[in-house]
């Protein structure tokens, strides 16, 4: 059987199935998943030494995660050249874009606005994207529920987050 020609499996309830070569959203998210196997790989070899006093501590991790990622990818183009994903839904990209736009104005305002406002603005635009149209309402619950998590992690865990005209009133 040629490449062009469609092979014809049988799915587990027997109904037939066409199919058409490998996958190749899946070949791409190996890819990615090999990638950056290798860039965890790479840093730990040539970044910082951490100096430890145990053989196991976080270069250790950080190879077991490296190679979890590298097996994962491995087993991802097999199963995608066997075909074996499940058939994806049609996409809609209206609600990807507003989750995308929503962070990436996050991370473009966060140092200028504050991490309350950007984080707001952000949970506006995801509830956007899963369908809630009241921006009104969303935009300030995001705010209110940003500064709360900036309120714990700055003034309880004394971790550092950027912080705005809110933050710096309070």
């Amino acid at each position: 059987m040629t490449g062009t020609q469609q092979q014809e499996q049988r799915r587990p309830d027997g109904a037939a199935q066409q199919r058409a070569g490998p996958d190749h959203a899946a070949l791409v998210i190996a890819f990615v998943l090999a990638a950056i196997a290798i860039a965890i790989a790479w840093a730990t070899a040539y970044g910082n030494t951490v100096l430890s006093y145990s053989p196991v501590g976080p270069k250790t991790v950080s190879y077991i995660v490296a190679a979890g990622l590298f097996g994962l990818a491995i087993w991802t183009v097999i199963e995608a050249i066997r075909g074996d994903f499940p058939e994806r839904e049609q996409q809609e990209m209206a609600p990807m874009a507003w989750i995308i736009g929503g962070l990436a104005i996050q991370m473009l305002t966060m140092k200028t606005i504050g991490f309350s406002l950007s984080t707001g603005l952000l949970f506006a635009a995801t509830a956007r994207g899963f369908g809630y149209r009241k921006f009104w309402i969303s935009l300030p619950i995001g705010i209110i529920f940003a500064f709360a998590v900036w309120v714990i992690f700055s003034r309880g865990l004394q971790l550092s987050l950027p912080s705005g005209w809110l933050e710096q009133f309070v």
